[in-house]
């Protein structure tokens, strides 16, 4: 078991044929094109990222698999340009830098805050927001510290925040969080 199979795990739980989803950072497009398979050909999965090559990268991904999304060369800050407020399903981070690609460009708290808090009013009552935490090596403390630390604040009558951490793995093992929308 790794993050990325317990966010897998609970999308499929939290998405269904038809839904509206959010991958916030595109990355290679491996969220993106799970979503796309969730929602089926009668959903809407949009995707974002600041780096062309992400987008390069997850397009391709996407006609390979026979899938179709919507990608912006965007920061995720701006999400809330494409859907309205309470219809979408799932929102999905992963913080760090692109796989594969300049580990000096990264994700930061202060953009990645903006873009949870657009990311929660866009999510519908019951809605699911997963964010996996990569820290460490060139990305550094800062993001995952601040976060971790701010998502204490989130009001427990609107959300519920749950923090998985690898407990016994070496070195700095990604973090992954789920934010569910109170019904």
């Amino acid at each position: 078991m790794n993050a990325l199979a317990l966010v897998h795990d609970a999308l499929s739980k939290h998405v269904h044929e038809g839904d509206i989803c959010i991958d916030a950072t595109a990355g290679r497009g491996k969220d993106t094109a799970f979503l796309c398979r969730l929602v089926g050909d009668r959903g809407r999965v949009v995707s974002f990222d600041i780096q062309e090559q992400a987008i390069e990268s997850t397009r391709s991904l996407l006609k390979s698999e026979g899938l179709s999304a919507e990608l912006h060369l965007e920061s995720h800050e701006n999400m809330g340009r494409y859907a309205e407020p309470l219809t979408v399903s799932a929102v999905v981070f992963n913080l760090g830098y692109l796989p594969n690609g300049d580990h000096s460009i990264f994700t930061h708290f202060e953009s990645t805050s903006k873009a949870i808090i657009a990311g929660l009013e866009l999510l519908k009552p019951g809605g699911l927001l997963c964010v996996s935490i990569y820290h460490g090596g060139a990305t550094g403390y800062d993001e995952r510290d601040k976060l971790l630390e701010w998502l204490k604040r989130l009001d427990n009558q609107l959300y519920q925040v749950l923090v998985v951490y690898f407990h016994n793995w070496m070195k700095d093992p990604p973090i992954p969080v789920f934010i569910i929308k109170n019904e």
